[in-house]
């Protein structure tokens, strides 16, 4: 950015969200140390895997802890790499997805940011509700309905040092390489993904699943939460550190999220210089499981730490003479391609998407794909596979 326009942006902004600003920037300082850990008593461990508690940050002058599951690969040769693994709304820390990660020879550690455990003490229309624990920081509060409160008493302040704190305690950890460390966080903890990525530079790479930020314009109920939500604008979103984004980025979601807009995914990816891939899995579906389960997550995180870039890229897409094209570079074979459009118009989880097969010709060290667009097409993007990964064109808008 331009001198000149980051005085134009020191002018808009108000002292208070410019001073909220720079703490958020030094919650990495803050958290920079390696917590001090408990185990937690009556959760048995499951192999390699097991339950603690983390000391996190003070809130309401009381001590706070963060309840998560921790595992290592049960063979290993050397350091491993490790992630960070950020739950969605309704969810907690889980130990199934630290052993997902775990068989992918990754160390995990899966961490419950709303003051919870992993005990389920009621369930209503599929929803579980979780026990909270005596060092329980604080719970989300709606869609961050909590931004007139001091910054240290918002619920994303607490969100983003646990998993900073998450990150500090891997790189402590002997087994661990301190240089391959990634995040991945599905629906809400995808939107705290989305914003950890510009700030927590220690980090590998990211995976923001379904959630993303520019969330202020969203044509649904995250558009309505947050178009006048000056908070969420100026401080959470993670559109204000995206141009810090180095690091590389899978961006994991499906056309028909009914939760999350394809149109703000690509204002997020679209400001982040750093490497990127795009992956929008056709009947994906919107789940912890769903999240976690295809294999796209775990084949970008190998290709990080074993290649130090993605093993795919789309680095260009646009319309010809009516005519989708997009080139993609990959390090696996391309075995098929498909155009996915839609006529319709509004949010984008309530379209209508179909799909076309797309002409793909290998050549110049890439592939090109292009296939005809449909009357009156609105939105669309190509889907190149290899084998069972999906690797996503840019998300176009005809206006």
């Amino acid at each position: 950015m331009r001198p000149f326009l980051y005085l134009l942006l020191a002018i808009s902004l108000s002292a208070e969200t410019i001073a909220d600003r720079k703490v958020v920037l030094g919650l990495v300082d803050t958290c920079a140390q390696a917590p001090k850990t408990y185990e937690a008593e009556g959760f048995k461990a499951d192999g390699t895997v097991h339950a603690i508690f983390y000391d996190a940050l003070p809130y309401g002058g009381k001590t706070t802890r963060v309840f998560a599951w921790i595992g290592l690969p049960a063979k290993r040769e050397g350091k491993v790499p490790a992630m960070v693994l950020v739950h969605g709304g309704g969810g907690t820390a889980f130990k199934e997805w630290v052993q997902k990660w775990n068989a992918q020879g990754f160390a995990a550690i899966s961490i419950a940011v709303e003051g919870q455990t992993d005990v389920n003490i009621s369930q209503e229309k599929g929803r579980s509700t979780w026990a909270r624990h005596a060092f329980s920081g604080p719970a989300r509060d709606g869609t961050f309905a909590d931004t007139k409160l001091p910054l240290k008493e918002q619920w994303m302040y607490h969100a983003l040092a646990d998993t900073m704190l998450a990150n500090s305690l891997l790189r402590s950890l002997p087994e661990v390489d301190a240089s391959k460390i990634g995040v991945m966080g599905i629906s809400w903890g995808g939107v705290i993904t989305s914003t950890i990525i510009g700030l927590d530079e220690r980090f590998a790479f990211g995976i923001p699943t379904y959630g993303c930020g520019h969330l202020f314009d969203a044509e649904n109920h995250w558009g309505q939460a947050l178009r006048d939500n000056v908070g969420y604008k100026e401080v959470w979103d993670g559109m204000n550190y995206a141009d810090r984004v180095k690091m590389p980025v899978l961006w994991l979601s499906w056309p028909q999220d009914a939760h999350f807009p394809l149109g703000c995914q690509a204002e997020n990816y679209h400001k982040a210089p750093g490497p990127r891939m795009v992956s929008l899995i056709t009947k994906m579906g919107h789940s912890h499981p769903a999240g976690w389960n295809p294999p796209d997550s775990y084949a970008f995180a190998k290709s990080i730490v074993e290649t130090g870039k993605p093993w795919g890229s789309s680095p260009s897409a646009k319309t010809e003479s009516g005519t989708a094209v997009a080139v993609f570079h990959s390090t696996k074979p391309i075995t098929s391609a498909v155009l996915v459009s839609t006529t319709d118009k509004g949010f984008t989880g309530t379209r209508k998407w179909v799909e076309t097969p797309a002409a793909a010709a290998s050549g110049g060290g890439g592939t090109t794909t292009s296939a005809p667009l449909p009357p009156g097409t609105t939105a669309w993007y190509i889907n190149a596979y290899a084998d069972k990964l999906t690797l996503t064109s840019d998300y176009q808008e005809i206006k």
